[in-house]
This record gives C-alpha cells, structure tokens and sequence, in this order.
C-alpha cells in the first residue's frame, strides 16, 4: 500500500547505546517469533537508543515483530530494511516507521558501517483514553494495509520526523529525570502530524490476517522450539501444513533465506551464546544446538561468522579484557 504526501510520494515500508564500545547484540525472542522487547525502564514501554550495525551479528538484526510501533533514523550511512518481504534503502537522513505486528528487520548494505537511532514504543503510550484510542490510533495499527511510512531526508515531513527523533535522542541524553514524559508527548505530536499528513485515521482497517505471514511464523516458531532435534525441510513444511516448494518460497519472500538456512543461522546464533556464556566445550555446544556431524558445524560457523568456534571464543575473551 502507498500513501502520498501533500509534497511528494512517500512510500510505505517498515521498521541500541553503545557509540564508543563494541557490543554484540544478540535479540530474544518469545515462542511465537516476537522479539523480547528490553525497555529502558521495567513498566514504561519506551526504548531509546543510538546504535551501529556492526553491533549486531554479521551486521543484520535477525527478522523478527513486535507489538511496538518502530521508529529509524539514520545518522550516519546506509541501511538495508526489510518489511513482510519488500525491502528498502535507508540513507543518511532518511526515516521509517514501522508499524506493530510486521516481520522486519534491518542489515549493512555492501557490508557498510551505518549509525542510527531506534525508538519502539507501544502504542498506548500515545493515549490512555478509550476512545481517542479507538478512534485515532486503533485503526492505523489494525490497518493490514499499513505496513510502515518511508521518510525521505529530502521531504519537509522527513525532516520533522528526523528533528523529533534527535530531540527525543538528546532528551534521553540529558534529562535522565523526566525525559519518558517528554518523549511520550513528543511522540504524540508526531503521531497528530502524520494522522493530518496521511489521513492515517480515516483508512479502512482490513481484520483478515495476512495468510502467508501467519504461516511464516509458525514455521519460524517451530524452528525455535526444535532446533536442537533433528529436523528437515519436510518437518518445517508440515509444521504449518504446506508443501516444501511453498516453504522455500515463503522463507525467500520474507527472510532472503532458505528453511535450512535460516535453521543453522539460529542454530548457530545459540552456539555464540553458549561459547561466550559457558564453559562448555565446542563438541558439547554444537551437539546440544543440533549439529550432530562436528565437521559441518565447523563449516557453516565459519560461514557465518567468519572463524571457528574456538576463535570467536578467544576473540571475544580477548574484547572483553
């Protein structure tokens, strides 16, 4: 779905405190694929942070949803985003909201460093009243359709919506006290801006569920559950009772990525945790993660990671002195 601005089109996609360290992060996830969401504080659903890609992994988040609503900016480079399967480019300037509820993540473009904010916020943040909610927030996040906002660097709106963010960035920064009162109501100004530059409110939301996304988090969530088991592509397939060609084909439309592959990537993500978290060895690790041939463990880690095991553990030790 595209909405158009009363500039220019603007097109619709989707949607971390470590400037001077380097820190691996790792995301968790509930069973049924949705991120665990780490708040800045337990009770307020508002997450801040300045980030880079090559905190992440291979320099790519893992896909993933959330009932938050995502906010990006980018500061510094180019950012590869994909929503439900479609995939953008973010540059400097740039920004994108992504809706609650859409598969998406963000990964390094040609391998490229990229510096951005990220802001998730539920959306009840934005009001407590019932009916202001059912009337102004409920049908946007409801809206099938509407998947996530595109904010070019160039337009007058994307520079709002870049300035917004900064400010709550520098709130956060400097008022330790108060600044989750003032990034909620700066929020709620944005959300009044877009709901008159979109007409957000006034689109029909369509209740059905988009079909091969449900399917796609079943396989995903079978995956979480029986990585360590011997599983095959027929076994992710049946999970959410498709054949294997729509398997594959739905692993390509929305991860980039083969069923098998995207298993040995979660495999292995489990295996980092374990090699930086535990004493284990690398045969028990690979063993307790599924890998039952110690050779193909080998091999796809260095294929993923870039090293053996046995190196990215003292690399890590090494950082970490």
């Amino acid at each position: 779905m595209k909405l158009e601005s009363r500039e220019r089109e603007q097109h619709i996609i989707t949607g971390a405190e470590n400037k001077n360290r380097e820190v691996l992060i790792e995301m968790d996830r509930m069973q049924d694929a949705s991120e665990v969401v780490y708040y800045d504080r337990t009770g307020v659903p508002l997450y801040i942070r300045e980030n880079r890609l090559s905190c992440y992994p291979d320099m790519k988040a893992e896909c993933h949803w959330h009932e938050d609503i995502e906010l990006i900016h980018i500061l510094e480079g180019i950012m590869a985003y994909r929503i439900n399967g479609e995939q953008i480019l973010l540059e400097q300037g740039d920004s994108l909201l992504v809706n609650a509820r859409q598969m998406h993540y963000g990964f390094s473009h040609c391998r490229r460093e990229c510096r951005f904010i990220c802001i998730l916020f539920h959306p009840k943040l934005l009001t407590e009243n019932r009916m202001l909610y059912k009337e102004l927030v409920r049908p946007v996040i409801d809206d099938s359709g509407m998947e996530y906002i595109r904010f070019p660097a160039a337009d007058k709106i994307g520079q709002e919506i870049g300035r917004m963010q900064l400010e709550i960035l520098k709130k956060k920064e400097e008022d330790a006290l108060y600044y989750e009162l003032e990034a909620v109501s700066i929020l709620q100004r944005m959300w009044v801006m877009l709901l008159r530059e979109y007409r957000l409110a006034e689109l029909h939301p369509e209740i059905h569920k988009d079909e091969n996304l449900v399917l796609q988090r079943k396989m995903m969530d079978f995956i979480f559950q029986h990585y360590q088991e011997k599983i095959s592509l027929d076994d992710i397939a049946k999970s959410a009772h498709v054949g294997r060609s729509k398997c594959c084909a739905l692993f390509r439309q929305y991860l980039q990525d083969s069923p098998i592959d995207f298993l040995n990537q979660y495999r292995l993500k489990v295996c980092r945790e374990l090699l930086l978290g535990t004493d284990k060895s690398v045969t028990e690790i690979a063993l307790g993660c599924g890998f039952n041939q110690l050779s193909y463990f080998s091999s796809q880690f260095v294929r993923f990671t870039g090293c053996t095991p046995r190196e990215y553990r003292a690399k890590r030790i090494k950082r970490q002195m």
